[in-house]
């Protein structure tokens, strides 16, 4: 398949809502030339990045919309579009290659639309750029809602927030210090030319200049290394748990955090890696065994404890909650069309449901960490006061470091150019005595899946 026949069909159908970029992605990959997987993957990921200005210029550009049902050339020119405006591919060639899909794409008509759309683009690309430096949704490259729930949030940082998540994502590793140690490791990647420099605030975590392929980083399959932001990597010194005690990660797939704990902790009497998808878990079970780690795996919604709790409280809780995933728009930049404004107080009624539910499988001075990957306060603060409001038995434990906004409720990561991702952390503190709410139905799997 041609690359951009592939590329249209991908877009075309984020842009309908039919799925995620990551689901869509890898199926189509296989069907292109390998040596032209990277131009999709680049076409994919900056087209979105960028769409909602794109999406302008094409209200620009064309008469009038095109039909719904025509979403694959709607697609194909903003993908046009995107590879004048910010590739390197020659003109004529962004052009030319683009006419050419309608025709693969069994859209003939198109083809005149094509040309005469990209070529006027050529003709007026200045005059436009400067006559819609005047609309947000075109400057900022985010749709509305997201730009007005931004700048409500972070009114003095709302400019950098659109610039970051406009940016391509570092790439950052995760040492595991079981295996060596940071500088031995930054060692390593010097032998094999690879730029990279520790993280600032992370004390395992490691940035390279440039993104790589996993296969060139120094044994990465007996893993010595996992791919993690760096904003990620700070929740397991925060859970900071204890030999001999018992673990819970709830929505734990892929697993880059349990991996993290069982790193942090090699001595915990057990880590319980709970998630409700059942695919997603086996992503853990493969990341716990190319570390080498173990922990128990269970398939069960996190909320309902009464079908995999086995009544043994735990010491620690990790609850990196479902989200909007605002914090990491840069990586998963298909966000901007996926996400709705409605989405938020949905989001925010799992995040306290789940709160409210495992709050009781805590012991008494235990902790809770609270994490999401967002940035919107409706996910974060409102969820963690909300509870602490209804929830007389749990206290909220300072957060004191060098890094994020401290907020009333915990601490915040705003995305950084070159750092980490849009991160949130709320660490909570169980009081009074363990009286557990009901009896579990029956005791969890102890097998790994």
């Amino acid at each position: 398949m041609k690359v951009r026949v592939a590329c249209a069909k991908v877009l075309a159908a984020v842009l309908r809502g039919e799925a995620s970029l990551n689901t869509l992605l890898p199926a189509l990959l296989p069907q292109v030339d390998a040596a032209d997987r990277g131009l999709l993957q680049e076409l994919c990921y900056g087209t979105l990045r960028w769409y909602p200005a794109l999406d302008v210029l094409l209200g620009e550009l064309l008469a009038k919309p095109l039909k719904a049902k025509d979403a694959e050339i709607t697609a194909l020119l903003a993908a046009g579009l995107y590879q004048l405006r910010e590739m390197r591919t020659p003109d004529h060639a962004a052009v030319n290659e683009t006419v050419a899909a309608c025709q693969a794409l069994k859209r003939p008509w198109a083809k005149g639309l094509a040309n005469g759309v990209l070529r006027r683009y050529l003709r007026e690309r200045d005059s436009l750029e400067v006559s819609l430096q005047a609309n947000p949704a075109f400057t900022s490259a985010h749709p509305d809602w997201l730009r007005s729930a931004l700048a409500s949030a972070w009114p003095a940082q709302v400019e950098e927030l659109f610039a970051a998540n406009n940016a391509r994502p570092p790439f950052t590793l995760r040492v595991n210090r079981g295996k060596t140690t940071r500088a031995d490791y930054l060692a390593l990647l010097a032998a094999q030319n690879i730029d990279a420099q520790a993280a600032p605030f992370a004390d395992n975590g490691i940035y390279l200049a440039e993104a790589t392929t996993i296969d060139r980083l120094p044994h990465f399959a007996e893993g010595w290394a996992s791919v993690q932001d760096e904003a990620a990597q700070l929740c397991a010194p925060l859970l900071a748990p204890q030999a001999g005690e018992r673990v819970l990660d709830a929505c734990s797939a892929p697993g880059g955090k349990t991996c993290h704990l069982l790193e942090y902790q090699p001595d915990l009497a057990d880590l319980v890696a709970l998630d409700v998808d059942a695919e997603r878990l086996e992503r853990v079970a493969d990341n716990l065994a190319r570390l080498g780690l173990e922990a128990t795996l269970v398939a069960a919604d996190a909320a309902a404890t009464d079908k995999w709790w086995d009544g043994t409280a735990f010491d620690r809780i990790l609850l990196d909650a479902p989200c909007s995933a605002s914090g990491v728009i840069r990586r998963h930049p298909d966000i901007k069309l996926l996400r709705q404004p409605e989405d938020i107080d949905r989001l925010a009624a799992i995040q306290l449901r789940l709160l409210d539910a495992l709050w009781g499988t805590l012991k008494p001075g235990g902790r809770l960490l609270y994490t999401t990957c967002s940035v919107l306060p409706a996910e974060n603060d409102q969820v963690v006061l909300a509870f602490l409001d209804k929830q007389h038995d749990a206290r909220q434990v300072l957060i004191a470091a060098p890094w994020g906004i401290a907020t009333s409720a915990g601490r915040q990561c705003l995305p950084q150019p070159g750092g980490n991702d849009g991160f949130y952390f709320a660490l909570l503190e169980k009081t009074g005595s363990f009286q557990p709410e009901q009896q579990p139905a029956h005791q969890a799997d102890k097998g790994q899946l």
